[in-house]
């Protein structure tokens, strides 16, 4: 065998999975047919976050996609091939197709190992609208590469992409539509964050319709700006926009690489199948990331990339990846952060919930920051079901700074806390994260005018 372990997929994962193998002294390859980094370092969120920040800070638009290219040249420069090769990886750059279970053919090289690693990561889905073909539509793989900023942007998904780059466009004074064929935005998150969500994206001047599905897209001649024009057609009526982003979730890139061929499993989307120590259904060869469908983030990729790891070669972090230990944001603001189940979902384990409105909240009240709420989720533990508060099961937050608040919950979860133990921490005040205290607090006793309640379906 010419490696230990072949890693096919340079971003998050792939490169999770790399610096882990290093560690335990494997010899590793890692083949990749695009930039080291992938769709986190340069489309995703490295420039989200950058041209967000900018938007806060009140650049002008062409000052703050100066800002994003600057960023990601800076990330990029830490994830080279000549960084990995020096740190003993061997870089080979190129599409990889799978031969056998432990055979890799890029080009016309065949490279060989015991244990397989597919990060291949996913891209834009592009909606199977009528006409949606006869315009130039942008995605996150090429939005961030604009130099002037449209007079309109029509946006097409209202998940944390869209609900993101709406209000940070609304803040360089684009005119932006929101469409969302669902009830609501966000419908991952709690009913109630969608609705601040919405709420603060109106009051920005976003233009959002709920629900609209769009039913045909075309070309709608010449316009001021740079001449580009795009038709939307709804039931609610026609719109106009100069520019039009789709963002409506995304597909797995795991075609062309002959997975079938040699047994490895697929939905019907095309993602692998993998179980819970992330290994497919052909033995040795296992997928972690966007690729498996299990959590689009760059966070849970580079643990996936871990455990994969450790698992395939029996040494290093292994076990089990849990979905509900991982927390995740969407960068509006406020933010919207959550961890594990929501209220409907702990409503059948006999959860309690607690919440605390930001209005309510001290550290809100000085900021001028107050549309927003954490929800605490609790739940009984098979012994001492709920004595001490029993266990944390979620946590919704809808704050500034959201995401950096809820990995206290994370952690709870993670450790196997009681919930009393968040109400025990002593908080600095007058902190963002004091709210969790008093939030949790809702578990023993009536704080301020609230306790904790049953969960509802």
């Amino acid at each position: 065998m010419d490696h230990d372990l072949i890693i096919i997929g340079g971003g998050a994962g792939g490169l999770s999975a790399a610096r882990a193998a290093r560690w335990q002294g494997a010899d590793v390859a890692l083949i990749s047919d695009g930039p080291l980094g992938g769709d986190c370092t340069f489309t995703g969120c490295v420039p989200s976050k950058t041209l967000i920040a900018a938007a806060k800070d009140g650049l002008s638009f062409g000052d703050a996609m100066t800002r994003v290219a600057e960023a990601v040249e800076r990330v990029a420069a830490t994830e080279t091939p000549e960084v990995l090769r020096s740190k003993g990886v061997t870089v080979i750059e190129g599409r990889a197709r799978l031969a056998t279970h432990d055979t890799v053919v890029v080009g016309e090289r065949r490279v060989t190992a015991p244990r397989l690693v597919i990060a291949a990561g996913s891209s834009p889905q592009i909606p199977q609208v009528p006409g949606i073909e006869t315009v130039e539509t942008l995605t996150n793989e090429d939005i961030f590469s604009l130099s002037d900023a449209p007079v309109s942007l029509g946006i097409i998904g209202g998940g944390p992409v869209g609900c993101e780059l709406a209000q940070a466009f609304a803040g360089f004074g684009v005119e932006v539509t929101l469409f969302e064929a669902q009830e609501r935005l966000l419908t991952a998150e709690e009913p109630a964050a969608s609705e601040v969500v919405a709420r603060v994206l109106r009051s920005a001047g976003v233009d959002v319709r709920l629900p609209t599905a769009i039913e045909r897209v075309e070309p709608a001649g010449q316009r001021e700006g740079n001449g580009r024009s795009v038709t939307l057609v709804s039931v609610d009526g026609t719109h106009q926009v100069e520019r039009l982003l789709v963002a409506v979730g995304r597909v797995p890139n795991s075609a062309d690489m002959a997975l079938e061929e040699i047994g490895v499993k697929m939905d019907a989307r095309g993602f692998i199948e993998a179980n819970d120590r992330l290994e497919t259904s052909v033995r040795g060869v296992f997928a972690v990331g966007d690729v498996t469908g299990k959590l689009p983030f760059t966070h849970a990729a580079d643990e996936m990339g871990r455990l994969a790891v450790g698992n395939a070669l029996g040494k290093g972090v292994r076990g089990r990846f849990r979905t509900r230990w991982v927390p995740w944001t969407t960068f509006t603001t406020p933010e919207v952060a959550r961890v594990g189940m929501t209220e409907s979902e702990a409503a059948a384990r006999g959860g309690r919930v607690a919440e605390l409105p930001l209005d309510e909240m001290d550290r809100a009240i000085t900021d001028g920051a107050t549309q927003g709420f954490i929800k605490l989720i609790a739940g009984p533990r098979p012994v001492t079901r709920n004595a001490f508060g029993g266990k944390v099961l979620g946590a919704t937050i809808v704050a500034p700074r959201a995401g950096e608040m809820i990995h206290e919950a994370a952690l709870a979860m993670r450790a196997g806390l009681f919930t009393g133990r968040l109400a025990q921490t002593v908080h600095a005040y007058p902190t963002w994260s004091y709210g969790i205290q008093k939030t949790a607090g809702q578990f023993f006793g009536e704080i301020e005018g609230r306790r904790a309640r049953a969960a509802r379906a």
